[in-house]
């Protein structure tokens, strides 16, 4: 006896998902970090965290992204050799207090493919934009009949001094740029590497994630990053900023003591 089977029930489609009006209608980025912490100890070697993100681009032109990492200012002092009657002497040091001390940009493209020297300017996205305040030490002279005018020490030489500031970073590798650093790794999905090198600065960080198109910034996400000591390392940093007068003491102590006890040793030896 042949038992007929009964017909498969139908078919029933799934509604689609429902899409928000801000994903559809907006153009905007959306990006995370995959760590938001870095911790710094003894055997501390650098570290490598992936920016990652969403475009939501309900058009048709194209649209590029650009990452902007900042780290804490730190103050950087310069000094030049100047030759005095035939002998080099360091010059009168120049402290710039505002720059960062840590910065990267990385973008789809070269930045100046992406915007023009104004936008890049009054955003202070890339290098060559980077606001670092001169000396606050300034002058006052007489321009074109006009007294009082005042101007900083470092004159017409202040770019000189920037691009001095600028290069010492480059070459701690604490200041990079990407111009292909960011990477569309689907369809409105992309991703970057933000790299801190060994002699990184603990503190806070703050990533801006730029949205252009068309030359202009239609969006942007911000994000924060904290790299801080851990351990004794984390201790003995506090102590000497807490206590800096006592840790110059004990300092002294131990190289002492360190001393004192190297030579009784080579004393024996010998």
């Amino acid at each position: 006896m042949i038992q007929t089977l009964p017909p498969p029930p139908p078919a029933i489609e799934a509604p689609a998902p429902d899409r928000s009006e801000a994903t559809t209608g907006d153009l905007r980025v959306a990006a995370a970090l995959t760590d938001a912490q870095v911790h710094v100890d003894s055997g501390f070697q650098g570290a490598s965290i992936v920016l990652y993100g969403a475009v939501f681009n309900p058009t048709d032109d194209p649209a590029d992204v650009v990452v902007v990492v900042r780290g804490p200012e730190a103050p950087v002092r310069l000094v030049r050799k100047t030759r005095n009657m035939g002998v080099w002497l360091n010059s009168r040091p120049v402290l710039f207090e505002g720059a960062p001390g840590f910065y990267m940009t990385a973008s789809t493209r070269p930045l100046s493919d992406i915007a023009d020297f104004g936008q890049l300017r009054r955003l202070g996205v890339g290098v060559d934009h980077l606001r670092i305040d001169a000396p606050e030490e300034s002058r006052t002279v007489t321009r074109y009949g006009v007294r009082d005018v005042v101007v900083s020490r470092l004159g017409e030489d202040y770019l000189d001094w920037r691009r001095a500031v600028i290069r010492l970073k480059e070459a701690a590798q604490l200041y990079a740029t990407a111009p292909e650093g960011v990477q569309f790794v689907d369809r409105g999905l992309f991703r970057a590497e933000v790299d801190l090198p060994t002699v990184a600065p603990t503190g806070k960080y703050y990533a801006e994630v730029w949205l252009f198109q068309g030359g202009e910034p239609r969006s942007v996400s911000n994000l924060t990053l904290t790299v801080e000591k851990v351990g004794l390392e984390r201790d003995i940093y506090e102590f000497a900023h807490r206590r800096p007068w006592l840790y110059g003491v004990l300092c002294v102590i131990l190289a002492a003591l360190t001393g004192y006890g190297a030579s009784r040793i080579f004393s024996r030896r010998s």
